[in-house]
């Protein structure tokens, strides 16, 4: 098994999505998926892109959510990658020390060349974070863009993963989560930013922040499920008051 850096990483790069902001345009996930089909983590299989089943290896997914009836009804847009856990039990669980947690920054990777495929670690990730693909055997998830984010060769305000790049509602937000003072950590203090499950204690790097208030939200409205959602439904559902 896999060990966990022996104390928490001097930097925390991660992710704070913004659930008022993002629209469900798929742009975020259409520039992970071209970004990784050749960077750090591809290739990425597709399966019949153009047939009438398509399926594929994914990253990063937006599910959405009906809340609400009526005139108080809305869609909030849920996107899902990797949180990059501080205590990631993908990583201890890891037989061949495949996944691991880099000590410098606190992404969680793959080492394509060490994983056999056992998919130990996509069932101890409470996320869904993790893909198998099916054309290498090899299990695939966000790496922060790590090619990107660390490469010298780009100007500094293209450091940043492909997914934050794109978002043309500003939705997604990418720096340190370690630096108290920092824009990240300011923007989570302001908005209430909250972990996925908290209470599992894994100690997720990514934060979402919540609705504003004022807008046309039912407290006690059921949600309607998106497919390949139920691990998310009940969380949700807390986050928008329900």
């Amino acid at each position: 098994m896999t060990a966990l850096p022996d104390r928490p990483p001097a930097r925390r790069l991660g992710l704070v999505i913004d659930l008022d902001t993002c629209v469900g345009c798929q742009a975020c996930v259409i520039a992970c998926k071209a970004w990784n089909s050749g960077g750090a983590a591809g290739p990425l299989a597709d399966a019949e892109p153009y047939g009438r089943r398509p399926s594929g290896t994914w990253l990063n997914r937006v599910h959405g959510f009906e809340v609400g009836e009526g005139e108080d009804g809305r869609t909030v847009y849920f996107p899902r990658s990797c949180l990059h856990c501080e205590n990631a039990a993908c990583v201890t669980v890891c037989p061949t020390g495949a996944s691991y947690k880099r000590a410098e920054d606190g992404i969680v990777l793959v080492d394509a060349s060490r994983c056999i495929g056992c998919s130990l670690c996509a069932w101890a990730c409470p996320y869904g974070a993790r893909e198998l693909d099916p054309a290498s055997g090899v299990m695939k998830k966000c790496t922060l863009c790590v090619d990107r984010i660390h490469d010298e060769r780009l100007p500094p305000e293209e450091r940043e993963p492909a997914c934050v790049a794109v978002c043309p509602a500003r939705a997604r937000h990418f720096g340190d989560l370690a630096d108290p003072e920092g824009p990240l950590a300011r923007l989570v203090a302001e908005r209430g930013g909250v972990e996925l499950l908290p209470e599992l204690g894994y100690r997720p790097t990514n934060r979402y922040l919540p609705p504003r208030p004022g807008r046309p939200l039912a407290a006690q409205a059921p949600l309607v499920e998106a497919p390949s959602t139920a691990g998310f439904l009940g969380w949700v559902d807390r986050l928008l008051g329900g």
